[in-house]
């Protein structure tokens, strides 16, 4: 606000200050009995046009343009600038010979050459800013991650709270990388007006408290920028590709995209279904009947770990605990369900 009040009146001097002289200008040339019309009428447009679009003109223009700078990885715009250098130092020996040359060919060919040169070259290095730097990028986050790897949290992850169980129990080695972006994710959704998202925001905010409190493994926050165009899922597969790490999710279309761009991914929820108890053909257990079947007859259970149980014939027995024995196991991409009869006395 300051600024653009300091903007305003400087603006104003300006400007006014610039329509006063043109004032004066023109009553020289058209007569001296338009001086007072002519410099007051156009200080006073400078006055106004000063108050008004200085502002946009420094302040406001300023901001866009740092915001747009801090949009752009820091990893594109060191490539740029070295592609430039490079594109120059090519330029420079070519323009020895050109330089040489009659007329205002000696002096136009060495500065289009090196502007072309430099365009050039810091667009070709732009675009390749993974290969430069991705020794740099991997060095930076490397430490604990030389055992097990980057692990890079999707907020799905964050959100579903099991990661901090699993990461307790010493199986997750390397160390967890929390890119800034995914902060900023969750912090809208804390925020959000609807009550079940602001309560799952919530969640995985405290998730990420519980995580520095209370595991032992390296956890690192990611300062990387919003790059335009790309969605959160997209930004963390790229992330993840510069960094030669994997990514921690429950979401099943992240999962699929990160496998396409060959980016290790380490879902939640195949790895709980595959730690559940096998469950053997004739093998009896007890299970409490919670409610019938999508068929006639059918009960349905649950195991402790959640898994599904359908009983037949066991319509009967709902809210009732039931000796059954297992018939067979069917296991799906959500989890495995288990098919039993009653126990015959």
């Amino acid at each position: 606000m300051v600024a653009e009040i300091v903007a305003r009146l400087i603006g104003a001097a300006i400007l006014a200050t610039g329509g006063w002289r043109l004032g004066e200008y023109v009553s020289e040339v058209w007569g001296p009995q338009l001086y007072v019309p002519w410099v007051l009428g156009l200080t006073t447009l400078g006055l106004v046009i000063g108050l008004l679009a200085a502002p946009y003109l420094s302040v406001r223009f300023a901001k866009n343009l740092v915001g747009q700078i801090e949009s752009i990885p820091t990893s594109r715009i060191l490539s740029t600038i070295l592609g430039a250098v490079l594109g120059l130092l090519v330029a420079l020996l070519l323009s020895i010979p050109l330089s040489r040359l009659s007329g205002w060919l000696g002096l136009i060919l060495p500065v289009a050459i090196s502007i072309a040169f430099a365009y050039i070259g810091g667009f070709l290095l732009s675009r390749r800013e993974r290969d430069v730097f991705s020794g740099v990028i991997s060095d930076d986050l490397s430490g604990d991650a030389a055992v097990g790897g980057n692990i890079l949290l999707d907020t799905s992850a964050i959100i579903d709270g099991r990661i901090a169980d699993i990461t307790q129990t010493g199986f997750l080695r390397g160390t967890i990388v929390i890119p800034s972006f995914i902060l900023d994710e969750l912090r809208h959704i804390a925020d959000s007006s609807d009550s079940l998202r602001r309560a799952r925001g919530r969640r995985g905010l405290e998730m990420l408290n519980r995580l520095r409190q209370e595991t032992e493994i390296p956890i690192r926050v990611f300062d990387v920028s919003h790059r335009n165009g790309l969605e959160v899922d997209a930004m963390l597969v790229d992330v993840a590709k510069e960094m030669n790490g994997s990514i921690a999710t429950t979401d099943y279309n992240l999962n699929k995209v990160a496998q396409i761009h060959g980016v290790p991914v380490l879902n939640v929820n195949d790895l709980a279904n595959s730690l559940k108890p096998v469950v053997l053909p004739g093998e009896g257990m007890t299970v409490r009947v919670v409610q019938e079947g999508k068929e006639p007859g059918q009960g349905v259970g649950f195991l402790d770990d959640g898994t599904m149980v359908v009983i037949e014939g066991g319509n009967r027995y709902v809210n009732r605990d039931l000796d059954v024995l297992v018939t067979r196991m069917l296991q799906t991409t959500t989890g495995s369900i288990v098919f039993a009869q009653p126990k015959r006395s």
